[in-house]
This record gives structure tokens, sequence and C-alpha cells, in this order.
């Protein structure tokens, strides 16, 4: 039988290994999906990607873990210039995604993962951050999936503070509550303004995107009708106004 641990370098994920490692769980390999924005840029908020590869791998492979990193043969961009050959919006450009369950994550996430799953034992068991304050996520669950969390009882805040224990807490913590790719559609202000502030080369690159025509998918958020260049211009003028007083 293997273990492997799914692992987005987030605090559930890297309690989980934590408490193996304390616990004497068996633990084969640890298994991390990086998306990538194009072939150069990783989708990972800059920060976060720095703690996986300078802090957190490292730790985790002297502990006697070895890491896989998978990635998808097709990146952000990729998916965004991809060519639509049917339906009504047959020729024109994907954009950006359209639907509630993020396309990125399909594409770019979960078929590395089964792709890596074929080759894998049947009776392979896999350790998911899931801790046991999140009660309807646990319930969904199935056989071969097990929360470490639960079983010796540990909350998000305790997850948390597990990780700053050994100093694997990931920087991304101190301005958001949640991981997630830097253009994801679902990012709250306070990430935009990092990611405007911080990081302003990928904040232009966003822009830039939704400047292109003919796109079916023409808003960073076409789900909400939410436009980036509305955001910029919303944070613009909340700066000139804290500036003036």
């Amino acid at each position: 039988m293997k273990y492997i641990a799914s692992c987005s370098f987030g605090k559930d994920s890297l309690a989980t290994i934590i408490l193996a490692h304390l616990h004497g769980e068996p633990l084969d390999e640890v298994i991390y999906v990086e998306v990538m924005f194009d072939k150069d840029i990783s989708g990972e908020i800059p920060e976060h990607r720095d703690f996986i590869y300078d802090v957190a791998i490292p730790k985790l492979e002297s502990w006697g873990y070895p890491v896989t990193v998978l990635r998808s043969d097709r990146t952000y961009i990729d998916c965004f210039y991809h060519k639509l050959v049917k339906g009504k919006r047959k020729g024109m450009t994907q954009g950006f995604p359209m639907q509630g369950k993020c396309l990125i994550n399909r594409e770019c996430k979960l078929r590395p993962i089964r792709q890596y799953m074929k080759g894998q034992p049947k009776d392979l068991v896999q350790y998911i951050g899931i801790a046991v304050d999140e009660s309807k996520r646990l319930e969904r669950l199935d056989g071969n999936k097990i929360s470490l969390l639960a079983k010796y009882g540990y909350t998000e805040a305790e997850a948390a503070k597990l990780c700053v224990e050994y100093g694997l807490l990931s920087p991304i913590y101190e301005f958001t509550s949640r991981g997630g790719c830097w253009f994801c559609p679902n990012a709250r202000d306070k990430e935009l303004r990092h990611i405007r502030k911080c990081h302003p080369g990928l904040w232009e690159r966003l822009l830039k995107l939704e400047e292109e025509q003919d796109l079916a998918g023409g808003k960073w958020n076409t789900l909400k009708n939410i436009s980036l260049h509305d955001k910029e211009n919303k944070f613009y003028w909340e700066d000139q106004q804290i500036s003036l007083f």
C-alpha cells in the first residue's frame, strides 16, 4: 500500500504532513501541482512560490519525504488563447473562464493529477488537508482519502499554529486567508491590491489580457461581470483619497 499527501503548501496540507511526521503515520510521497501562467511564470503568488521552493520543500525532504512537482502541459495562457470550435461563440478566443467552476483548475491542475494517478497502485491512500471544523468537506471524503487533521482533532486555526511552530506557515497569510493563483477570478480586493502594489508587472499582464479583442470571456470575472479595469480605477482613486488625507 502506498501513502501520499496532496499538498498546496497552504496551512492545512502542511499541517497534515507535520502530523504524519510527529505521529509516525506512513507517508511515501508528497504531491504538489503547480499551475503555470505561461511556460516561465508560475501561477502561484510570488511570495508563496518562493516559500514552497526555498523553505517548505527542503524541510519536507529533510524529513525523508520526497516531493513530486506535477505540471500540466497546458498553461493559463494556453487556455486563454484557445480558439473555440463549437457553440454560438465558435471561432472566438476563450479568454477569461466563463463558468462557475474554474476552467484552469480542470485543465491545469486536475488533469496532471489524473495522469499521475493512472500509474499508482489501486490501494493508494491519500492524505487530504481538511480540518476537523470543516464538516461538509469531511463528509465528501471517499474511502481512500484520509484527513489527519480530523483524526488528531485539529481545527483550521490550530493547523496554522502548528505550521508557525515548525516554520512552515506561508507568508501569503499576512495579506490573505486563502491560497490560489494570482490571476484567480475569485480573488478578493485585498489580494488584488497586493498584486497591484507588490507585483505591478503581473497586474499589468492581466490588464493587457482584458484589452484583447474578440474574447468569449472578455472580463476577468465573467460570472459576476467584474472588470479588472474597473478595479484599477477604483484602487487608483482610493489611493488618491488616502494620499489627500
